[in-house]
């Protein structure tokens, strides 16, 4: 008889991989450092004496008291919280480097600390005079804001107890080690063995913890996949370094939703709010230019207005070039061969430049109609006039179909002065570029067919 399979000494803590030697990295899930000796087993655990007060009871029979949040002071990161900071909620904060999130939350905590709040800011990166001279050049001082430089997660639950704040915020996660766990600050071990300590903290004290988290190269949040699920919000800080223009997103959270997107700007005294982003992705032409059209595009709930622009210009290469900025280069392609092949326009030996205004990336499929327009626009040299917009996603067929939130879009341009707004109501997408260039700004050329 086969001799039965000796049980494995190491295990990976991730995935449950078992293997007779430790190895660094889990052959089963990829990740570093899991890997771990098994423990030796264990007793049963004793059923414990619930008491009266813990009893589970029916849920009808709980009591439904709402949570009273409290305002940080901005209302853009309010409104992506879903109203405010929950007492005892763990927030976890993450973007890639020198996009804003230290300058951000000193913000929040300057004005929570304005609003009367006692405020922790502990900075494991930096020291507490760098993060002064920040917080003098941003207008950040506050007798209520104390801040502290420490990387030793005792010593940061010491300085809890001695100054006993309102909000906790941590700079960050991935910089502080715990000497109950091994490793060096940022592995997966002392990330799981911090984050857990600051959460249940959170939770005994009612204290709003706001933790800072590094990214990897793809901008996923560095270490292991639980520190997600530990806090209750994941919110993600974007933009492009050579544009001032930031959002943050709830990428989860069990206090609101998460579609919600505040939008920031960052200037010379720190980060501002940007309450009305209607102009920001708009160009400033006098009088119509060709080779753009204005899409209204929807980020969260908002709805923000979004100028295309395309050029055309002729090509002798083999392989004519198409360079895209702000929209999806794919899509881009694609209504390409729609409007060579069912409009006629001959694309395939011009090079075709897209881009948006303002830095900001168009993803949804509501703005191929736009897109669509803009390339008719460069390639007839005619100019759309200012007051259309366009909304609607493109099929192979050269059909126009409806998008989501409609309304929202037509009530946002109407407020702005968009008079004409083409959308799937003008048919297939040959007599909406004849609807659009009715009253186009120019002469068509002899060599360019009609629509």
């Amino acid at each position: 008889m086969a001799r039965p399979a000796a049980p494995s000494a190491y295990v990976c803590s991730e995935c449950g991989w078992g293997g007779a030697k430790w190895m660094g990295r889990c052959p089963e899930c990829q990740a570093w450092g899991t890997v771990v000796e098994r423990d030796a087993p264990r007793a049963a655990v004793a059923p414990a004496r619930v008491s009266d007060a813990r009893v589970a009871r029916p849920i009808t029979q709980l009591g439904t008291a709402e949570v009273q949040r409290s305002a940080s002071g901005i209302a853009e990161f309010d409104r992506v919280l879903g109203g405010g900071v929950v007492p005892g909620a763990a927030i976890l904060l993450s973007g890639e480097p020198g996009v804003g999130k230290s300058t951000l939350l000193l913000e929040v905590a300057s004005r929570a600390a304005r609003a009367g709040q006692r405020v922790l800011y502990v900075s494991a990166e930096e020291s507490a005079g760098q993060v002064r001279l920040r917080a003098e050049r941003t207008n950040a001082l506050h007798d209520e804001l104390y801040l502290a430089s420490e990387t030793d997660l005792a010593t940061i639950l010491g300085q809890v107890d001695a100054v006993k704040p309102q909000l906790l915020i941590v700079d960050s996660v991935q910089t502080v080690s715990s000497a109950l766990s091994d490793g060096a600050a940022g592995q997966p071990a002392q990330v799981r063995e911090v984050a857990g300590t600051l959460i249940r903290v959170a939770k005994e004290r009612d204290l709003p913890v706001l933790l800072v988290g590094h990214v990897t190269k793809d901008g996923s949040i560095a270490g292991p996949r639980l520190l997600e699920h530990l806090v209750d919000v994941v919110c993600s800080f974007e933009g492009d370094r050579q544009t001032a223009l930031r959002f943050i997103r709830a990428l989860k959270n069990r206090f609101g939703p998460t579609d919600e997107v505040g939008c920031f700007e960052m200037t010379g005294d720190g980060i501002a709010e940007v309450p009305d982003p209607s102009g920001l992705f708009l160009s400033r032409a006098a009088t119509p230019v060709s080779g753009t059209c204005v899409t209204i595009a929807v980020e969260g709930r908002r709805a923000i207005p979004v100028e295309v622009q395309a050029l055309i210009v002729g090509s002798q290469a083999p392989q004519p070039r198409r360079v895209v900025n702000g929209v999806d280069a794919s899509r881009v392609a694609m209504l390409l061969a729609v409007l060579e092949r069912r409009c006629g326009l001959k694309l395939s030996t011009a090079d075709v430049y897209v881009s948006t205004v303002g830095g900001i990336r168009l993803t949804e499929p509501g703005a191929d109609l736009a897109i669509a327009l803009a390339i008719a626009s460069a390639y007839r040299d005619k100019a759309l006039p200012h007051e259309l917009a366009a909304v609607g996603e493109i099929s192979l067929a050269g059909e126009i179909r409806p998008v989501s939130s409609a309304k929202q879009r037509v009530s946002e341009g109407r407020r702005l002065g968009y008079t004409t707004l083409l959308d799937n109501s003008a048919g297939p997408l040959r007599d909406a570029l004849g609807r659009a260039f009715r009253n186009a700004v120019a002469e068509p050329r002899p060599d360019i067919p009609e629509f």
